[in-house]
């Protein structure tokens, strides 16, 4: 099964990607029980579902390590690479930027 595009690509293959988990089955789990909130074009929205498309732009928050993560998603990237790759498909957003 091909991606429909590569501009968009599903929320639990990206933080698998990204590297914020380490498995994907872990990533759609996460997604799934505690829910992941985006935003998109100035509107947040709290989604547990795994296979909603997210694309560059968008801006994730989820609870990891103990932390709230605030990342900005630049590119979707092509597979799971390694660990310099997938910081190049994010950037961090500090608390209160």
């Amino acid at each position: 099964m091909s991606e429909a595009n590569n501009e968009d690509v599903r929320v639990d293959i990206w933080l698998w990607r990204a590297r914020f988990f380490k498995t994907r089955a872990l990533a759609t789990d996460y997604v799934s029980r505690k829910g992941i909130r985006i935003t998109r074009h100035g509107q947040t929205r709290k989604s547990d579902k795994a296979g909603l498309r997210i694309g560059a732009g968008d801006v994730l928050t989820f609870y990891k390590a103990k932390a709230i993560e605030t990342v900005e998603v630049l590119q979707v990237g092509e597979r799971r690479g390694p660990a310099a790759e997938a910081q190049t498909l994010y950037r961090r957003i500090e608390a209160g930027a």
